[in-house]
């Protein structure tokens, strides 16, 4: 049954995204019209993952997010946070590389959505143009997001921080929201498989402003870490009660 929920799910979810994204892009017009269009994409594609992959969602520590421009950094596992997050925070922008902008219509709802693109091929200058567009952005009052570890990592995988986040936040001089995860449990990354169970994405109380580069660094990896560590055991705990078993590199965690 959860297989057959899975490919319903999956069927659907590539139809529907065809299907706004082609329908939508007469509206592509502004900022602010894309992102309303984005959060309907993301907030329909939940709905399926709900009701065709038994998939639910829960957010925690919405309390910690301030109002204004700021930064969060986030755990990655699953397209699962990618999607939500566009539905709690008021102008977001993810900070994603620059192939993405060329995929046919995505790509175009990106550019018009306001994402800061890193151009890799731009060597140690790709830095340097991220912290001027995310500036930009942050000038607009914007929540940026970035994923530290710059790819979805597996659940339980050992950390692996990249310096993006810590230039910015060096660098834009507003706080930094911690974001733990535990969603690659259930939308695995790579997969097609859907586990059905409760996915959760937490806020953390944000780091100020102003610390040390390696002291803000250690602090965000503890925070992230040891908080989506104990989503996972619980999210686990979760999938064993329901009878499923989970892959072996799925069942260990492996951060610290």
């Amino acid at each position: 049954m959860p297989v057959l929920r899975a490919l319903a799910f999956n069927a659907c979810f590539y139809l529907y995204t065809v299907l706004i994204g082609i329908l939508g892009l007469p509206s592509v017009v502004s900022r602010s019209t894309t992102l309303k269009l984005v959060r309907a994409w993301a907030g329909g594609s939940l709905w399926l993952l709900r009701v065709l992959g038994g998939v639910a969602y829960e957010f925690r520590g919405l309390d910690n997010i301030p109002k204004g421009p700021l930064l969060l950094g986030a755990k990655h596992q699953s397209v699962l946070e990618t999607l939500a997050m566009t539905l709690v925070l008021e102008d977001f922008a993810y900070i994603l590389k620059r192939e993405l902008l060329f995929i046919p219509v995505v790509g175009w709802y990106m550019m018009r959505a306001g994402m800061v693109a890193i151009d890799r091929s731009k060597g140690s200058k790709a830095m340097t143009l991220m912290n001027s567009a995310a500036a930009d952005a942050i000038a607009e009052g914007r929540q940026l997001i970035i994923f530290p570890e710059g790819t979805r990592r597996p659940p339980g995988a050992p950390p692996a921080y990249k310096l993006g986040l810590v230039h910015l936040y060096t660098r834009l001089g507003v706080p930094c929201v911690p974001v733990a995860v535990n969603t690659g449990l259930f939308w695995p990354r790579r997969s097609l498989v859907r586990r059905p169970g409760t996915a959760v994405i937490e806020f953390l109380p944000p780091i100020p402003a102003g610390m040390e580069r390696t002291a803000f660094l250690a602090l965000i990896q503890e925070r992230v870490e040891t908080a989506s560590n104990v989503l996972l055991d619980k999210g686990r705990a979760e999938l064993a009660a329901r009878g499923i078993v989970l892959p072996e590199h799925d069942t260990v965690s492996r951060a610290g």
